[in-house]
Order: structure tokens, then sequence, then C-alpha cells
């Protein structure tokens, strides 16, 4: 994922998480804001201490979450900047188990189509 579709400077984040809409399920939770000046997503990722006490768990998850908004990224509203927040929960999830709960909480935030959930069959 290119550079432009993150969210990084602390300012952005804070944009988001302070006056953004917030949806959450038990291994994410999902602040959006929508930009209408945004000609693509942008996304800023969070794996907490609490979620992962090695630098080695809280990048394996970030990794996940990248792989799966790559697969999904033509079906993501293009004018959100949005943030996941991992929960502990997620600690021990494989590839697929982060894919099916972030998808299901980007369908809760109306990121993407519930349509798009249902062709992965999930």
């Amino acid at each position: 994922m290119k550079k432009s579709y993150r969210v990084k400077s602390e300012k952005d984040f804070q944009t988001v998480f302070n006056k953004g809409d917030s949806v959450a399920n038990r291994a994410f939770v999902v602040y959006k804001l929508i930009r209408p000046e945004n000609k693509h997503f942008r996304v800023g990722i969070s794996v907490g201490k609490k979620v992962g006490h090695t630098a080695v768990v809280r990048n394996r998850l970030k990794r996940y979450i990248r792989a799966t908004l790559t697969e999904v990224k033509d079906e993501v509203d293009a004018r959100a900047d949005f943030l996941v927040i991992t929960r502990p929960y997620a600690r021990e999830f494989t590839m697929a188990e982060v894919k099916k709960n972030l998808l299901h909480a980007m369908t809760l935030a109306k990121l993407i189509d519930q349509d798009s959930e249902e062709d992965e069959g999930i």
C-alpha cells in the first residue's frame, strides 16, 4: 500500500479520532471521517502494546490489516479517512480471521458495501 494511502501525521490522526464516527466489533474499532476533497481513501492503523507485547505480534497484525485493505481497496469509499484500532481480542488471529473481522467492522462503518462481504463468501 502506497504511503499516500496512509493517515500519517498526528494532526490528521487526531482529527479523524476526535471528529469522526466510530463503530466496533470484538476485534477492531473503526473511526471514519468523510472528506469530499480526497482522491482516494487514507487509513491509519494502530496496534497497541496491550494487543501484542512484542513488536513481532503488532507488526504481523498491521501487515495482515494492510494486506486486507489492499485486496478490497477498489470497494472502499474514496472520500474516507479512517483509523483501524486493534483490540486485544485479535492478538492470535490468523490472516483469514483478521480479514473476516476487519471487513465486518468496515461494513458496519459503511466504508464498504454489504454485497462485497457476501461476495467474499464470509
